[in-house]
């Protein structure tokens, strides 16, 4: 019950389409009982009774003979028959045209509230803190916002279209029954505590079934875009059989536990019609009895008594059936709802104070951070005054990524402090704290739009067409920009497919002097790019860099003889410090490190 009390938050803005969806549905149940009703004067006068409309039957009898009793002539069976045909036939067509609006309703309603769901996932998911994504699959996030989303609007198209329709009808058609005659009534309505008490248990294994069936398609879903993302990495290492068993296995272990689900579910429908058609026996049984041999009712009656209970079946098997796909829905919404109960990183903020620039500098102060129980830095102190050049330097997983990761925020320090300007970066509140900083990465990030909107990026309409062409051209990028066939308005495509790497990385260098951050953070850009291109980009980085507190995480020595002050990590600590000069004189780690890349290089060169 609590998911669907969730749910109902999203149905508030909609609820007049709700509204008018039920009242639709209960006129359209109206008409089509009513005009069923219409049979008992037709069969009366067919099989040639005193009596065409019975009289025992309160403001059924009424209703009737208000509506078609004007049409029934002594004498002319015909011409009445005809008459009660053309009235049924305009009640089922004026049925009909509410049934459809109520659909609409009920379609519309549907997708809205769909689209809701998945923006407010979207937007929530958004917020979350670095650590959430690192250790959520990419392909299960999607899964969940895309496919959990579509298969929680299962739920609502059972409530806000069939279940509705179906209610309206089941109800309608009892009441009309029960006036018909009571104690048949009673008789056929034994069905549904059956169907109740019957379908519980099913009805629990679907839920938890269901669920586990989602983390599985999540798992597809990632293997998928694993693959896609890293097909050059899967073609250059031969992986395609290993993946092929990675997402067979996956896609194998979905189908089994669906086939089993299916199996569940496909129960309901053969219980609830067999129940219904042994019910429908015993009422067609007890019925001709009082036709035959009591007299209390009409053959007319019986027959169109029957028909009601039989249309009965199809609406109650229906009815049985929402629970069922509702297990799968209340599943996928279990997931989504996952995701919207993590508190996000505003909620999570300590932050009280707003910064406006940088004016002395950062300190780390004994800052350690570990994942879980394994440390991944140490007692880390040093001092970055404002316009210095702080290169990291030390082998993959010493901890240089994680390090420049705590400017911002993205992950929280669990040991030490970090002070800007002599604030405690977590008295800063997020969003000033980041409006100091740049990023630029070695793996550009770009967009499926245009380059005005990726230089320009979240903030387009801040910045005038002048800026933007003054940020590119101290990028070294506005000659190649203005080449393209649209210009500043080209499309990139997808992760700007259309342009080299050093195209990229001087278009994520004018995204970063548009914003002009005190701040820089650098994972070096020129490590991958052919010569020219690496100094199209080192003169951008240049300009970049002037006037700015830089930390440079630097793959390749020669690019950071000239910064302020080197740390050489290992294993998450701080081994050596100094300039360039300093730490060749010592002969320790970074003299190391600096002889095997010049061997490398003349070995290379040669």
């Amino acid at each position: 019950m609590r998911l669907y009390r969730r749910l109902l938050v999203f149905l508030r803005p909609h609820s007049w389409r709700l509204v008018g969806n039920v009242l639709l549905n209960v006129i359209a149940a109206l008409l089509d009982g009513i005009a069923f009703t219409l049979l008992i004067p037709f069969l009366n006068t067919l099989f040639d009774r005193p009596q065409a409309i019975a009289e025992d039957m309160g403001w059924l009898t009424a209703l009737q003979d208000r509506l078609i009793g004007s049409f029934l002539v002594a004498g002319d069976p015909m011409g009445s028959l005809r008459s009660v045909i053309l009235v049924i036939i305009a009640m089922v067509a004026l049925k009909n045209v509410f049934l459809w609006a109520g659909g609409q309703l009920g379609a519309s309603l549907q997708e809205y509230i769909t689209r809701d769901l998945r923006a407010a996932v979207f937007t929530h998911m958004q917020r979350l803190p670095m650590s959430w994504f690192g250790r959520t699959k990419t392909g299960q996030i999607i899964a969940r916002i895309l496919t959990d989303s579509e298969q929680t609007k299962a739920i609502l198209a059972e409530v806000a279209t069939r279940t509705i329709q179906n209610a309206a009808q089941i109800i309608v058609t009892i009441w009309i029954l029960f006036t018909m005659s009571p104690r048949l009534t009673l008789y056929a309505l034994v069905v549904a505590p059956l169907l109740i008490a019957m379908l519980q248990p099913i009805l629990r294994k679907l839920r938890k079934g269901h669920r586990r069936l989602r983390a599985e398609y999540g798992e597809i879903t990632s293997v998928l875009q694993e693959v896609i993302s890293g097909i050059r990495l899967v073609k250059s290492f031969r992986g395609e059989a290993y993946e092929d068993s990675r997402f067979l296995g996956a896609s194998a272990r979905y189908s089994k536990g669906m086939t089993r689900i299916q199996r569940l579910s496909l129960l309901a429908g053969p219980l609830t019609e067999v129940l219904g058609t042994v019910v429908a026996v015993g009422v067609l049984w007890v019925g001709a009895r009082e036709v035959l041999i009591l007299g209390t009712m009409d053959p007319g009656t019986l027959i169109t008594f029957m028909i009601l209970v039989m249309r009965l079946l199809q609406p109650l098997k229906q009815m049985s059936q929402a629970p069922t796909v509702a297990q799968q829905s209340l599943a996928a919404a279990e997931r989504l709802f996952d995701v919207l109960d993590h508190p996000t990183e505003a909620q999570a903020d300590t932050g009280t104070r707003v910064v406006d620039g940088l004016a002395e500098g950062i300190a780390f102060e004994q800052v350690g951070f570990a994942y879980g129980g394994d440390p991944v830095l140490a007692d880390v102190s040093f001092s970055a005054r404002k316009g210095e050049v702080i290169a990291l330097v030390g082998a993959s997983g010493a901890g240089k990524s994680t390090l420049v990761d705590l400017i911002p925020r993205f992950i929280e320090p669990t040991a030490g402090r970090i002070l800007v300007d002599g604030v405690d970066a977590r008295e800063i509140k997020l969003p000033s704290l980041r409006a100091l900083t740049g990023i630029v990465s070695q793996d550009t990030v770009l967009f499926n739009d245009t380059v005005k909107a990726n230089i320009a990026y979240g903030a387009e309409e801040r910045y005038t067409q002048s800026q933007i062409e003054l940020a590119a051209k101290a990028a070294n990028a506005h000659e190649f920009i203005v080449a393209l066939p649209e210009g500043y308005e080209t499309v990139l495509g997808e992760r700007g497919t259309r342009l080299s790497g050093g195209q990229r990385q001087r278009l994520a260098i004018a995204r970063a002097l548009l914003t002009d951050p005190p701040i820089l953070i650098l994972d070096e850009a020129t490590s991958a790019l052919d010569t020219e291109s690496e100094r199209l980009v080192q003169e951008a980085l240049d300009r970049l860099l002037a006037g700015r507190t830089t930390f440079v995480i630097a793959h390749r020595l020669s690019t950071i003889i000239h910064a302020t002050q080197i740390l050489v990590l290992d294993a998450g600590r701080v081994v050596e410090r100094g300039t360039h000069d300093e730490l060749l004189s010592r002969g320790g780690p970074y003299a190391r490190l600096h002889t095997m890349q010049q061997r490398n290089s003349r070995n290379g060169d040669g």
